[in-house]
């Protein structure tokens, strides 16, 4: 009878962590998209038009969910580590997205579109604009990685300098996320 109480409680024990478990990775914040796969090429819409690179230019349609229940803003950033600059590059700067929504379409980078959530605020980005600049890694090169990360902020709205750099910007969102997620592309020429 002893064993059988020790077996049920260790069952019982065994049964909570794992639910325990379970429910912390189901709570983890993520980002997919429909249009880039984690580890995986990036397709030639995603590549920059201009410096040489041809492609449509278009930012993914990016999805997230499971944020943490105090956000009250979310960021994203898409950022090429392996950039031949020493500091890598900044390819998209988006700040103030409201904690409402939880989705971005395909060529919501594109301003003349306006497709971005009202309040959002864009950054410029290395290729000078404040908009969405796909990827354009030299020729040859290996393949490049391209971090599109989301972050769940504490603050409503970041108020920044309109002509804040990517690095500043960079500053606050990490001094004031919540949680982060990333989804890493890859892309090469």
């Amino acid at each position: 009878m002893k064993q059988i109480k020790s077996t049920l409680a260790l069952f019982a024990f065994s049964t909570l962590i794992a639910t325990s478990l379970s429910q912390s990775a189901q709570a983890e914040m993520r980002i997919s998209s429909k249009d880039i796969k984690a580890g995986e090429l990036m397709p030639k819409a995603q590549e920059f038009a201009g410096f040489g690179c041809s492609g449509d230019n278009l930012s993914p349609q990016l999805t997230w969910k499971n944020p943490p229940a105090d956000t009250k803003s979310f960021a994203i950033t898409a950022y090429d580590p392996d950039a031949p600059t020493g500091s890598g590059w900044w390819h998209w700067v988006l700040v103030n997205i409201p904690a409402t929504v939880s989705t971005l379409v395909t060529g919501a980078g594109n301003p003349e579109k306006d497709l971005l959530p009202e309040g959002s605020q864009s950054f410029k980005t290395d290729y000078g604009s404040k908009s969405f600049g796909g990827a354009c890694p030299p020729e040859g090169d290996k393949a490049h990685r391209y971090q599109f990360k989301v972050f769940a902020l504490n603050v409503e709205k970041l108020e920044l300098p309109e002509d804040g750099s990517a690095a500043l910007v960079g500053y606050y969102l990490n001094s004031h996320a919540i949680e982060t997620a990333t989804l890493e592309a890859l892309y090469k020429r």
